[in-house]
């Protein structure tokens, strides 16, 4: 039996069996004629693959409502993931994985004669975010699936995520992700939850309390894409909304004959949800980014209300409602500052629409939000012009001048005559005009805060938000990020995914913490041996996609230095150029005799 033979035997990819084979050819032929009303006489690579994603997605349905079933009747706590970006990827792959079917559907697609790497390279990539921060948010909603959480990420479905990048005569040539063109199979909308965003309008004050009136409307359309854990029938969800306009939009426009304008209005209410804004761009005061901000914390603040008063500790009637229970069944986590416009939006609810004090709407407030700030820069951090806020979202406004008086009244009885304590800590900075420091407001309306590594922790709490830490210090915390395995080595290195299965079965996928069993190791040459194949197997098709793709021929024992992202200036691509340059300089004053050494990389202290 060959080594390939016996990694196959205890392949951590499925079991084949006769029975699943003939189930998903089944299925397969179905959804081609049924679904997608062909067959293999007109078919093209495409219809093949939305047949198999959409029999593979029949697999996850009843995993999806048994799992939203089992939520409702137990009611745990719920965390909800608020996110601006989730660069989710291709997902079919990934879901035979963690549905534990990625055997038998290579056999199945076999027998059915097709290519299955070809139809995988069919898959739009679902690129609706711009890096680190996104992807991040995606790897979170694998691992709380595969924890078994009661988990949901809420985003914005843009029409057009991360730009395609081409690179032509040593340029960046950018082209428009139309990634919706061809449909998505994983998606479902849902129109019976649509909701209602509200922009501009005025602020008045009655004797039953504070209204927001006179606004101008948005409709919010949710898609669910469902999330399998890892082999554990765990299936959560990823809600993301687009923006419509309502029937009624501008119907006066029509009336008096003016069909382009409104038209174009319709296009304007619609645009919200229409690009996915890179993360390097300046768009501090552009009112579309401070409008896609609002847009996802209010639909989704809703949705959280109608879900927990749903609960056994709602009600439709508001008296009856257990708001205090609130924070033990809702945790909401802000993925950096953008979409911290739903603390004032959950403060409106609570006291405007909820009529709960103040007060209580705010220790319900605090202890539901959790935020997690990603960057140290001073200059990068979020900022927002008053004069804007003001026009777009009047209500909220009022909210944050409220947060921030009580907030520096608090400075100021702990700090007395420590006036620029106050400037520093204050939610609204004066100079250069007046801006709402959307980190300060996350830091305020939350219980918890923390960096995503450890020295960059460090710095947040002694040099980016010291005073806040001095004022709070148990609230600042260190999470260090990772990344999760299913996909990043599952799915991307099957080769080195079996080798380490073999020698310390299959736990880790779930643990990493089990890696370190790899130590035992270290003295086995044939297994250190199998391990130098398998990553000169990557290379040597990493240097075949290259040649395909680029034209450029590379010797496969090269040793490579590659970065995966767009070309910018904070990205160091320039940097790491010299740096490589640098290395092979040394070692080649160095001479041929003397051994090549590893350089570790790592930051100056």
């Amino acid at each position: 039996m060959t080594d390939q033979e016996k990694r196959r035997q205890i392949s951590i990819r499925g079991i084949v069996g006769v029975e699943n084979v003939a189930e998903l050819k089944k299925g397969f032929n179905r959804h081609l004629h049924f679904t997608l009303v062909k067959d293999r006489n007109v078919a093209t690579p495409r219809d093949y693959f939305f047949a198999l994603a959409h029999t593979v997605r029949d697999h996850l349905v009843g995993r999806w409502i048994r799992t939203q079933q089992y939520y409702y009747e137990k009611c745990p706590k719920r965390v909800y993931y608020l996110s601006l970006e989730f660069y989710m990827g291709r997902t079919l792959q990934n879901t035979m994985i963690n549905l534990g079917l990625q055997n038998a559907c290579d056999e199945a697609i076999y027998q059915l004669g097709l290519d299955m790497e070809e139809l995988e390279e069919i898959e739009e990539d679902a690129g609706l975010g711009n890096g680190g921060l996104g992807r991040l948010a995606a790897c979170f909603l694998d691992s709380m699936a595969t924890l078994g959480l009661a988990a949901y990420g809420y985003g914005i479905r843009y029409e057009y995520g991360i730009f395609n990048q081409k690179i032509r005569d040593g340029w960046q040539v950018e082209e428009a992700d139309d990634w919706l063109r061809h449909g998505n199979p994983w998606e479902k909308a849902r129109p019976e939850f649509m909701l209602p965003v509200h922009f501009y309008g005025k602020v008045e004050h009655t004797n039953t309390g504070t209204k927001w009136v006179d606004t101008q409307v948005v409709l919010a359309l949710p898609y669910d894409t469902p999330v399998p854990g890892y082999m554990n029938n765990t299936v959560n969800t990823m809600r993301l909304w687009s923006a419509r306009a309502p029937n009624d939009f501008n119907l006066r426009d029509f009336n008096v004959g003016d069909y382009i304008q409104a038209v174009l209005d319709r296009n304007l209410a619609e645009n919200i949800s229409r690009v996915l804004y890179p993360n390097d761009n300046f768009f501090e005061g552009k009112e579309l980014r401070l409008k896609q901000e609002y847009f996802v914390v209010a639909a989704t603040l809703q949705d959280v209300i109608r879900r927990f008063k749903a609960s056994k500790f709602g009600s439709t009637d508001s008296a009856k409602t257990a708001f205090d229970a609130f924070p033990d069944q809702v945790a909401i986590q802000l993925n950096d500052t953008h979409p911290a416009l739903a603390i004032p939006e959950l403060m409106r609810i609570f006291v405007d629409i909820e009529k709960l004090p103040w007060s209580k709407a705010w220790e319900i407030t605090k202890k539901t939000f959790a935020y997690t700030n990603h960057t140290v820069l001073p200059e990068a951090l979020e900022r927002w012009p008053v004069e804007l806020v003001e026009k777009l979202l009047p209500r909220h406004l009022q909210i944050i001048y409220e947060i921030n008086q009580k907030h520096l009244d608090r400075i100021a009885a702990l700090f007395p005559k420590d006036v620029d304590r106050l400037r520093r800590m204050s939610l609204i900075e004066e100079e250069g005009g007046k801006r709402i420091n959307m980190a300060h407001l996350c830091i305020v309306g939350s219980h918890a805060v923390n960096g995503v590594a450890k020295i960059h922790s460090d710095i947040v709490k002694t040099q980016v938000f010291k005073d806040f830490s001095e004022l709070e210090p148990d609230k600042f915390q260190n999470k260090t990020n990772g990344i999760t395995p299913r996909r990043w080595l599952l799915l991307c290195n099957p080769g080195l995914a079996e080798l380490i299965a073999e020698k310390i079965g299959e736990d880790y996928v779930k643990d990493l913490s089990q890696l370190t069993k790899l130590r035992g190791f270290l003295g086995d040459d044939v297994f250190l041996r199998e391990i130098a194949n398998a990553k000169q197997e990557n290379k040597l098709k990493f240097s075949q996609f290259l040649e395909k793709e680029y034209k450029v021929k590379i010797n496969p024992s090269s040793m490579f230095d590659v970065h995966v992202k767009r070309i910018h200036e904070y990205k160091r691509q320039l940097l790491n150029c010299l740096h490589v340059v640098t290395m092979y300089n040394r070692e080649s004053a160095r001479g041929r005799s003397a051994p090549w050494r590893r350089e570790p990389c790592r930051p100056s202290p």
